[in-house]
């Protein structure tokens, strides 16, 4: 295939309520010719402690990613301008790293990332159990976010404001994806 008929893969990272399956749910489908990848569509081998998988060291390779990884090779084939990979781990899987054209990270302050987190995970919920999960984040799920920001997010090419709005993140991306696009034809 012609590299410069390869559709440019930008992969935006985030914590868990960061907006990542938002920002690239709207890219998706405000840019035209374009496809996107979503990691929690897959049901993938991993490990299934992850609180102690980030104690471990958060090593991004215990991951099978075989199944998103033939995924992304097969929308590479296809005439598109952009994909975009919603995707946790950026450039940190070897395997993974080769497809990324730009690897962006949405900066959402930890507390609006858990306010959305529950906003959208436990709706119906009873007050008790919204209570134990924030408990539980403040107890032990907070580590996850942090090692987040301490390692995914200074790979980024990228760094967005996450209390912006999902237009105004689109247009910093697609600036910066441009540039890119700009440069290969």
């Amino acid at each position: 295939m012609n590299d410069l008929k390869k559709p440019i893969v930008i992969s935006i990272a985030g914590v868990s309520g960061g907006g990542k399956t938002a920002l690239t749910t709207h890219l998706v489908t405000h840019i035209n010719n374009a496809k996107a990848l979503f990691f929690d569509d897959y049901d993938l081998d991993g490990p299934e402690d992850v609180l102690g998988w980030v104690d471990r060291g958060a090593d991004v390779h215990e991951w099978d990613l075989d199944p998103l990884i033939a995924d992304l090779i097969k929308l590479l084939k296809e005439p598109l301008n952009y994909i975009f990979l919603d995707y946790p781990f950026l450039y940190r899987h070897a395997r993974v790293k080769e497809f990324i054209d730009l690897a962006v990270f949405i900066n959402t302050p930890l507390d609006l990332a858990l306010a959305r987190r529950i906003n959208r995970d436990f709706q119906g919920s009873s007050g008790e159990e919204i209570v134990e999960q924030v408990n539980h984040y403040a107890s032990h799920g907070r580590r996850a976010y942090i090692h987040m920001l301490e390692t995914i997010q200074p790979d980024s090419d990228l760094l967005v404001d996450g209390t912006l709005t999902i237009e105004t993140l689109t247009n910093q991306i697609m600036e910066k994806g441009g540039d890119y696009h700009r440069c290969r034809t």
